[in-house]
């Protein structure tokens, strides 16, 4: 289904269009939940787990070899694979968005680069204050990283102008 104009998939429009003004065809995601939010969030959701995975890997593998904030090393390296995941995951199966591809990856990587700051703060400070292990401050961290993240990429990451919408159709 090519994207024309608002709408939300989920009362069965034929104009419906992806969130935030993204332009292409509904993901094939839609053909199952058929309300972009919920596959907004389910691919978030996956993303998030899968992220919080790669943290755990690279914790275990070297976390404990690289000193007291090894962790932080681990949080980088979870950073920049959950990252090229999650926007190959959105692009492919939820939003489907055509061109811009360098421009896409950058606006999602600023919003990324964003919660990966909040996490570098929040970690260390639940890890030390609160003396939680890693991997469970981690995992509280990432509830509020999700949430904020969800925003950006809602209205930032895929976003289109009005004029690049209409140089689209």
């Amino acid at each position: 289904m090519t994207v024309v104009s608002g709408g939300d998939v989920s009362q069965g429009r034929q104009d419906a269009r992806p969130p935030a003004g993204m332009e292409g065809s509904l993901g094939p995601l839609f053909r199952i939940v058929r309300n972009e939010k919920v596959a907004f969030l389910l691919v978030g959701g996956f993303n998030t787990a899968l992220g919080t995975a790669w943290f755990i890997v690279f914790q275990l593998l070297f976390g404990h070899k690289l000193g007291r904030f090894g962790y932080m090393a681990s949080l980088g390296c979870a950073h920049v694979a959950a990252v090229l995941c999650a926007f190959v995951l959105y692009r492919r199966f939820v939003f489907r968005v055509r061109g811009h591809l360098w421009l896409d990856l950058g606006r999602f990587e600023v919003v990324n680069l964003a919660a990966l700051g909040i996490n570098a703060v929040s970690l260390p400070f639940v890890v030390e204050v609160f003396s939680v292990r890693p991997i469970v401050a981690q995992l509280l961290v990432t509830c509020v990283t999700a949430t904020l993240s969800y925003v950006g990429h809602k209205f930032f990451s895929f976003r289109r102008s009005k004029a690049q919408l209409e140089a689209m159709s």
